[in-house]
């Protein structure tokens, strides 16, 4: 597997949210999948923290706009610091939505940062990325760091900032081409700061999905899909895809469900309704799907991709209210 992050979930729990042995449980925190890395932050001055897997660099403070802002305003502030070369650098960035993903850890909440991170001024709440929502573009994605949650808030709405720089290792781009104002309405990219504009991330390969028989190889992520993605029929509770996987057996593969960040990695943000890329190949999309990931927030909940608009939430395991799409690889 390449370019998805390990989520850095290491216990499982049942249904109720009590904690399980892991051995046997086809939940996130048995398959280990992702990349990894232990002390992955490393201080680069006493403002500024290095992320030793994605490359990237953070302020040290995670507010570093002091107040939350609109999403203009957000925009404007980064241009202010690479305009007076902020820290000695004038590539400061509004991140993009995979880019302040890739700081979530999903085995610890309030934060959900990683236990030992460097960061200073953490706040448990929402943090604007640079990413418009293709399903209303008069709205941007934001990330809430209680618990690693990413929906979209209107771009008048107030949230914080924290600044990013560096071209990032193993993170795709989010597909994102086209830039908005605050109303949604489509704009000239060039100086923006948007998504749209600066497209960080690794370019995807053409064409990315291979169809093989019943089943679609990701090359972005050498992740195997099944193509059907509602082989079968009906929402499920999460106990019923995990066990419904175990006992799945197709071309010889080991399937199970997906890690969030693995369902994640799916994602067009250019696109919604689904928000996969336009050319894909899968039939039978739906709207929302279980992820192998518990929450940590509150563990009798699991967290969830929303397909059709693009959203990491969460989902109580207990309610037959979200579809199974299992993977290999």
């Amino acid at each position: 597997m390449k370019n998805i992050l390990w989520t850095e979930q290491t216990q499982c729990f049942d249904t109720h949210g009590h904690p399980i042995p892991c051995q046997g449980s086809g939940q996130d925190a048995e398959t280990w999948s992702g990349l990894k890395l232990q002390n992955r932050f490393s201080p680069q001055d006493p403002d500024m923290v290095l992320d030793l897997v994605t490359n990237l660099t953070w302020t040290r403070s995670a507010n570093y706009g002091a107040f939350p802002m609109t999403w203009m305003e957000a925009l404007d502030f980064v241009k202010d610091m690479n305009s007076t070369r902020h820290l000695g650098h004038a590539d400061w960035r509004l991140p993009n939505r995979r880019e302040l993903r890739s700081l979530i850890s999903f085995g610890a909440s309030k934060p959900a940062l990683s236990p030992g991170h460097l960061f200073n001024e953490v706040f448990q709440s929402w943090y604007w990325t640079s990413t418009t929502a293709a399903i209303f573009p008069g709205c941007a994605w934001y990330v809430h760091l209680e618990g690693g949650r990413m929906f979209y808030g209107k771009k008048d709405q107030y949230a914080l900032v924290w600044p990013v720089r560096g071209t990032a290792r193993h993170l795709p781009e989010t597909g994102q081409k086209r830039c908005y104002d605050i109303q949604g309405h489509p704009i000239p990219c060039l100086h923006s700061g948007q998504d749209g504009e600066l497209r960080h991330g690794k370019t995807w390969p053409k064409p990315r999905f291979v169809l093989q028989d019943n089943t679609v190889h990701d090359t972005v992520t050498d992740l195997t899909w099944l193509r059907d993605a509602d082989m079968f029929g009906r929402p499920m509770t999460w106990q019923e895809t995990l066990d419904t996987v175990a006992d799945l057996h197709i071309q010889d593969r080991k399937w199970r469900i997906a890690t969030i960040n693995e369902l994640e990695s799916l994602v067009d943000a250019s696109e919604a309704n689904p928000a996969l890329p336009e050319d894909h190949p899968f039939t039978h999309v739906r709207e929302s799907y279980w992820s192998s990931t518990n929450s940590f927030f509150e563990p009798d909940w699991a967290h969830v991709l929303y397909l059709n608009k693009g959203a990491v939430g969460v989902g109580w395991k207990a309610k037959p209210e979200f579809y199974l799409w299992p993977v290999s690889g």
